[in-house]
């Protein structure tokens, strides 16, 4: 509800697309890194958090409209690039989940997924897994729910990676 609230007092703001921005920009030098957790969906919160961010780490449901979803947010990264100095923000990694290998269609959708972003995909993918729903309806992480879970083996694991990968560049 408080995000739906803000998302409509965002709407009114003659700049609206950059608030989140001006605003880190003050916060900006006392953190290594700032994650901005974004919702689903294309609205003003998530224009304002591709305007702050500088990489992008993108999370791709393996389902047909959640790929439907990428395209959209492709053209708005790239309105943004336009917009914003130092041709940001970049996508530094995308993130396949809710994978289920018994079907065709998680497997093409990797396959395609793949196929686009190339070195961009993470290796590890993110399964479809009964105790990560499990910990959201909880309102915990899978860390506090189900620590010795497949579910969060597999973001041990990607954690790992998207830390290897920092320091490789």
């Amino acid at each position: 509800m408080n995000l739906a609230a803000l998302e409509h007092e965002l709407a009114t703001h003659d700049d609206r697309n950059g608030i989140l921005n001006r605003t880190l920009e003050d916060i900006n030098t006392s953190y290594d890194y700032m994650i901005i957790d974004c919702p689903p969906s294309l609205g003003l919160l998530t224009v304002n958090a591709l305007y702050a961010a500088e990489e992008l780490f993108i999370p791709i449901q393996l389902s047909y409209f959640a790929l439907e979803g990428v395209r959209q947010l492709l053209t708005i990264i790239e309105m943004a690039k336009k917009e914003l100095p130092e041709n940001r923000p970049q996508i530094t990694g995308i993130i396949a989940t809710l994978y289920d290998g018994r079907t065709n269609m998680s497997k093409e959708i990797l396959k395609a997924i793949k196929g686009f972003f190339g070195k961009t995909v993470f290796k590890t993918v993110i399964k479809r897994n009964v105790k990560l729903e499990e910990a959201t309806s909880h309102h915990k992480t899978i860390f506090e729910y189900a620590p010795r879970s497949a579910g969060a083996q597999a973001y041990r694991d990607l954690t790992s990676e998207v830390i290897s990968q920092e320091r490789s560049t």
